[in-house]
C-alpha cells in the first residue's frame, strides 16, 4: 500500500517545493537584469507558479495516461472554483472589483467553453496547443497594458500579490547587485525537483487506479488536481483571513485562465491527444457550468457571499460523491 502513496504524496512535496524555488530563483534573475516588477508579478510569480501543474499534466501525457493529464487541468478548474473559493467565501465573502469580473471572469468562461468545444470536436494536437498558447500571451500582453494604465487590477495582478502575501520572497524588487549564479542554480534546482516530482506523482496516481481499480480520469480530476492546487488554496484561505478577499477571486480567475491555455496548449503541444470521452461529456461542461454560476454570484453585489460559498462547497462534495466508484 505504501509503495502506491508515497510517490504520490512525496511527489506532491517535491512539486510545490520545487515550484517555489523555481519561481524565486528566476524572480531573482529577472531582477537583475533589470525587469520591471509589474512583468515579473503578472508572469514569473502569477504564472510560474503553475508549473508543477504544467509538468504533471505534460508527463502523464506523454507516460500515456491523458485522463491524469486533461483531468489534472480539468479537474483543478473545478476544484478552485466549488472547493477553494467555496471555503475563502466561508471565511470572508468575498469581493469581487468590476475589472476582474468584466475582463477576467468573462475570459475564464469563455477559455472554458472553448476547452470543452474543441476536446468534443477533435483531438487536442500541436496546432491546438500553439493556438492556446498565443491566447495566453495575448492575454497577458493586454493585461499588463491594462495594468499599467488603471487604478483597478484585474487577476493575474491578484493572483501575484496573494502569493506575494503568502511568501515575501515572491515580491520583486528594484534590480540588485550581485552574481547570477545563485539565482540561477535556485532556479534551475528548482526545475529539477519539480520534473522529478511530476514523475513521481503520475507513477503513483497511475499505481494507485490499477491497484483499487479506478479510472485514471478519476484520479487525475480528483486526487492530483487537488494536489497540485494546493498552492492555490493556501494563498486564496490566507487571502481571506488578511481580509483581502478581493484578491482570492483574482487568484482563482486567473489561476483557471493559466491552466486552461497555458498547460491545456502546454500540453497539447508536447503531447498530442484526445481528451477522455468521460471528460468530454461530463466534466468538461460540469466545468463551463460552474464558471458560469461564478459568473453569475460574482456579478450579483460583486461579491461571493458566504452563502453562496456554501452552496459551492457542497456542489463539490456532490461532484465527489457522483465520481467515485
Amino acid at each position: 500500500m505504501m509503495d502506491m502513496w508515497l510517490p504520490l504524496i512525496g511527489g506532491l512535496v517535491l512539486l510545490v517545493a520545487g515550484g517555489d524555488l523555481l519561481v524565486r530563483g528566476a524572480v531573482q534573475v529577472a531582477e537583475r537584469l533589470g525587469v520591471s516588477p509589474l512583468v515579473i508579478g503578472l508572469t514569473l510569480v502569477g504564472f510560474g507558479t503553475s508549473t508543477p501543474e504544467l509538468v504533471t499534466s505534460v508527463q502523464a501525457a506523454l507516460s500515456g495516461s491523458p485522463g491524469i493529464a486533461f483531468g489534472n487541468i480539468v479537474g483543478s478548474n473545478i476544484a478552485n472554483i466549488l472547493l477553494i473559493l467555496g471555503i475563502s467565501a466561508l471565511i470572508l465573502p468575498i469581493a469581487v472589483s468590476s475589472s476582474a469580473l468584466r475582463r477576467d471572469a468573462v475570459v475564464m468562461l469563455g477559455v472554458a467553453a472553448v476547452f470543452a468545444v474543441l476536446s468534443f470536436a477533435m483531438p487536442l494536437g500541436r496546432l491546438v496547443g500553439v493556438a492556446l498558447i498565443a491566447a495566453l500571451v495575448a492575454y497577458i500582453y493586454l493585461a499588463f497594458r491594462q495594468e499599467s494604465s488603471a487604478a483597478e487590477h484585474g487577476a493575474i495582478y491578484d493572483k501575484a500579490a496573494a502569493l506575494e502575501a503568502v511568501d515575501p520572497g515572491l515580491h520583486p524588487k528594484p534590480a540588485p547587485a550581485g552574481s547570477m549564479l545563485t539565482p540561477l542554480l535556485l532556479a534551475v534546482g528548482g526545475l529539477v525537483l519539480v520534473v522529478v516530482g511530476g514523475a513521481f506523482l503520475v507513477t503513483g496516481a497511475v499505481a494507485i487506479a490499477h491497484s483499487f481499480g479506478i479510472p485514471e480520469t478519476v484520479i487525475g480530476l480528483t486526487i492530483v488536481a487537488v494536489g497540485t492546487s494546493m498552492p492555490e488554496l493556501v494563498t486564496s484561505v490566507v487571502a481571506a483571513f488578511k481580509r483581502q478577499s478581493d484578491v482570492a477571486f483574482g487568484n482563482i480567475v486567473g489561476s483557471n485562465i493559466y491552466n486552461i491555455l497555458g498547460i491545456g496548449g502546454g500540453t497539447a503541444l508536447i503531447s498530442p491527444a484526445r481528451v477522455p470521452e468521460q471528460i468530454v461529456t461530463f466534466d468538461n461542461l460540469l466545468m463551463v457550468g460552474v464558471s458560469l454560476l461564478l459568473v453569475i454570484f460574482a456579478a450579483t453585489g460583486l461579491r461571493i457571499a458566504r452563502w453562496e460559498g456554501a452552496v459551492l462547497l457542497a456542489g463539490y462534495l456532490v461532484y465527489l460523491y457522483v465520481l467515485w466508484p
